[in-house]
């Protein structure tokens, strides 16, 4: 049986942040939480907002009510507070483990849902759609990523989705 595109999708997104990670991993320290000026004042803060965001995520595709989702974030600041790049690669793992075993244990990816935004008001959509959402929303910030290091005098890491593509269809 063929895999649901929902979780192809989300193996990517997880495939491309571990090639960040793996790149960060190699740069010097220093820059990973050195203020500079773009989107975010740091590397960090991107990491975190982009972990911040797949939790938040997480919370809505499970269906949890708003004080649920508002609880989820609080206590993911909490966990995220002034951590190194291996500890918050160690909570992106842990968070894509989550994310999976959710995916995985999920009948219907197609199946309708109506989170309620308290400023945006009721969304009618599917689950599927919402798993697209996170892995743009992951793009989009490594792409912020890929200037900041470039920034620094460094060279990043190709994740576009075309090279996850030939990389899985070598290994087959």
């Amino acid at each position: 049986m063929k895999k649901h595109r929902a979780l192809h999708l989300y193996d990517y997104h997880v495939w491309a942040n571990n090639k960040f990670f793996e790149r960060l991993k190699e740069l010097p320290k220093d820059i990973y939480d050195r203020e500079i000026q773009s989107v975010f004042p740091s590397i960090a803060e991107t990491l975190v907002h982009t972990y911040t965001g797949d939790t938040i995520w997480l919370g809505v595709m499970r269906e949890n009510s708003m004080d649920e989702i508002q609880a989820s974030i609080a206590q993911a600041q909490k966990k995220i507070k002034d951590k190194g790049l291996e500890e918050m690669e160690k909570l992106f793992r842990d968070l894509s483990e989550e994310y999976q075993i959710f995916l995985n244990n999920e009948s219907d990816l197609d199946k309708e849902i109506s989170p309620q935004h308290p400023q945006f008001g009721r969304l009618d959509t599917h689950l599927s759609e919402l798993v697209q959402h996170v892995v743009n929303h992951g793009t989009y910030h490594r792409g912020n990523l890929t200037a900041m290091i470039h920034q620094q005098g460094y060279s990043s890491v190709p994740t576009d989705y075309v090279f996850y593509l030939y990389e899985i269809s070598s290994t087959k």
